[in-house]
């Protein structure tokens, strides 16, 4: 058993196991919220207000008004008409992919996180999603479908690579598209109360109407799924027996999430001056992989966990893109991290891959 496989302990900054500190660099916290005290305060404040969780549907006549005030908060907050909120990522993901390929032709892109499936691995016409994005221009210009879906992720956050999507914008002008986007990993994150995909040109395409779905566990630090999108789209996702009959996240998390935009943009630029800070540290190191403002550095070298360990620091590794590949070592940095962590770690890259 990996002896870090059950620990009890936040999974901060430095973890603690067998009297030896560890550096952490690891998991999905970009914005360090799960150990921020002004966002447990809220949290804790959102407890005593509301309680600690909510059993009841969103369809029960009796219902906590935090819910409906966090989903226009978070739509004007990101740009988008409305909003719905799930317990989770992939309960949103679920519910509004099942809801609106009812009444649209659907095309995945490659590599689409399973929560986004329907009924076991999609097929996509090609295996990169730049190449996938010429494709589908193609093919969904040739189709006799008015009403398409495009459900792709936004960001690759192991490779790590940011996804454009603006080639879209080709698309004929008497289909109706709609581009969903799993941006669990990106929103937030790469860019301060936005979206990470390439999207820009698309705005102008009245034909062409972008969607996000994504978990908020991640940069957020709030268990719980949301769906941004149009108006009409949400209304459509919140008709779902998913929506419905689910019971949604706890009030306390939600109404930390409402209340704190200004705690989570101070951890926001403190993340990126910590990207920045590790960017110009390893530019000159080969076998590194990252991509702009986004906070995952990334290496095949399968022995580099094991060498970073022995400095005591700690990075995510596992198998990539398969079972058996060799294990992907995944460095992450978060608004945690001080200047002497990120010092240390620059130090050590170099002095175990030059």
């Amino acid at each position: 058993m990996d002896i870090f496989s059950q620990l009890h302990q936040p999974t901060n900054r430095i973890i603690s196991l067998e009297q030896e500190d560890y550096l952490f660099f690891g998991g999905t916290a970009y914005l360090g919220l799960l150990v921020n005290e002004d966002y447990r305060r809220l949290v804790v404040e959102g407890l005593y207000k509301y309680g600690i969780n909510n059993g009841t549907s969103r369809s029960n006549n009796v219902q906590l008004g935090i819910y409906d005030e966090a989903e226009e908060l978070l739509a004007k907050r990101f740009g988008f008409a409305q909003s719905a909120l799930f317990s989770s990522g992939y309960l949103a993901a679920q519910a509004v992919v099942r809801q609106l390929s009812l009444s649209r032709e659907v095309f995945y892109a490659p590599h689409t996180h399973p929560a986004l499936w329907i009924d076991g691995r999609p097929q996509a016409l090609k295996e990169d999603v730049t190449e996938w994005t010429e494709a589908v221009v193609d093919a969904v210009n040739a189709s006799p479908s008015e009403y398409i879906l495009l459900i792709a992720n936004a960001i690759d956050n192991l490779k790590p690579e940011r996804y454009d999507f603006n080639v879209l914008k080709h698309i004929r002008e008497d289909k109706k598209v709609l581009l969903l986007l799993d941006d669990s990993h990106g929103l937030g994150v790469v860019r301060k109360n936005a979206l990470s995909a390439g999207v820009q040109e698309l705005k102008g395409c009245h034909h062409i109407e972008v969607a996000v779905v994504a978990s908020l566990a991640k940069g957020l630090g709030t268990d719980a799924g949301i769906v941004l999108a149009s108006t009409e789209v949400v209304d459509e996702v919140k008709r779902s027996p998913i929506f419905m009959g689910a019971s949604p996240s706890s009030p306390a998390f939600i109404y930390a999430l409402a209340k704190g935009e200004s705690i989570y943009e101070q951890a926001f630029d403190r993340l990126h001056n910590n990207i920045a800070y590790v960017c110009e540290g390893v530019a000159a190191l080969e076998g590194l992989s990252y991509a702009e403002d986004f906070p995952v550095f990334t290496s095949t070298d399968s022995q580099l966990y094991a060498k970073l360990l022995q400095h005591r620091i700690l990075v995510s590794s596992f198998p990539y893109p398969l079972p058996t590949s060799e294990p992907l070592n995944r460095i992450v940095i978060s608004a945690l991290h001080e200047p002497q962590d990120l010092q240390r770690l620059t130090e050590v890259l170099h002095s175990v891959l030059e």
